[in-house]
């Protein structure tokens, strides 16, 4: 068992630095509702400029900010086109459809990735009563259950030349779009310019407690002020955790590159360790994916393994593990957790 348990489960599971628990401590606040709250107003500010869009509202989760989006852009038996692999079709909970009562068109795209001509072939005709009506695509970048690949620019804006030519909604999931920045070198404010909406997460390689925000066109963001209002996201003072966000974009987005080095470093040593096979050029950020071929051998049971030895990792499948760098794990705890895998796999 290791002296501290090393978490590579997830990036969720960073925790406030004392530098941003100062922050937060510190924050002005005012009523969030009433457009009162300085530090959450400083934020909106910040995501405007640094998205290029026209106005944001901060969220308690990057879940909620998907399922605004939907319902700003979508309507009862409505379509959305997104890749099988999407968050909004395999972790929120049937959202799209309990609470937008919405229909999903999955199309297969490499690593998550699909184009504008995918795009074109899965829109529906739109002068038959028939089918649902094709109103919004969704793009996630990084794409998570594509192994964390970046979107091209080039293949984004392919995708929002589709769409707008269709009068179709383009909206982004970005969880993990600063890894996405950091990663090819282009601003976010680019990625921007190709959807209508988009949002950012603060809790994953950020490492903020709480919080998303969701920025877009003055109207669709009014709008979106009134469906987190009715599912319930509205909050009071909460700028304490506004400030958090805006440390973590201060100080914690550059730093990204390192977690990404420490990415290809897990990946390159899981390559060495026997019973494991890994693509080492599929990992393009900080989410390693990668699979047990040791006979009897299952990912639960590796999990387990490697728990009981102080490292935390997580089953993807019943033989595919998931395991992200981020900036509460080091390099030397990315070497501590091979030796850990190897160990367990040797006993």
């Amino acid at each position: 068992m290791q002296n501290r348990f090393i978490d590579l489960y997830s990036d969720t599971k960073t925790k406030p630095s004392p530098g941003m628990r100062k922050a937060m401590a510190d924050a002005e606040v005012g009523d969030e509702q009433k457009m009162e709250d300085p530090t959450v107003n400083r934020l909106r500010d910040r995501i405007c400029e640094l998205l290029g869009k026209e106005d944001s509202v901060f969220l308690p989760s990057g879940t909620m900010a998907n399922q605004i989006a939907i319902r700003v852009h979508c309507r009862l038996g409505d379509e959305v086109i997104a890749d099988r692999t999407a968050h909004i079709i395999n972790a929120e909970s049937g959202g799209p459809a309990a609470n937008s009562g919405v229909m999903i068109r999955p199309i297969d795209g490499p690593s998550g990735i699909f184009t504008g001509e995918q795009v074109k072939a899965a829109l529906r005709d739109p002068d038959t009563r028939n089918h649902p009506r094709s109103r919004m695509v969704s793009i996630e970048n990084t794409s998570n259950g594509g192994f964390g690949t970046v979107w091209p620019l080039a293949t984004m804006q392919g995708v929002a030349d589709v769409a707008r030519a269709a009068g179709v909604a383009l909206h982004m999931d970005g969880a993990r779009l600063c890894n996405a920045s950091v990663k090819s070198g282009t601003r976010a404010r680019d990625y921007a310019a190709c959807v209508d909406t988009l949002w950012l997460d603060y809790t994953k390689g950020l490492g903020a407690p709480v919080g998303a925000s969701l920025a877009g066109p003055k109207d669709l963001i009014k709008e979106a002020w009134r469906q987190k209002q009715m599912l319930g996201g509205s909050m009071r003072q909460s700028g304490v955790i506004a400030a958090a966000a805006l440390y973590a974009l201060d100080h914690n987005w550059d730093r990204l590159a390192e977690d990404h080095d420490n990415a290809r470093h897990l990946s390159e040593g899981l390559a060495n360790i026997k019973g494991i096979d890994i693509d080492v050029p599929r990992m393009q950020t900080n989410l390693v994916f990668f699979e047990i071929t040791k006979p009897g051998w299952t990912s639960a049971r590796l999990v387990e393994a490697c728990r009981e030895r102080g490292v935390g990792i997580g089953a993807n499948t019943a033989t595919r593990i998931r395991a992200v760098t981020h900036l509460d794990v080091n390099r030397k705890d990315i070497d501590t957790a091979l030796k850990v895998i190897s160990d367990a796999l040797a006993a």
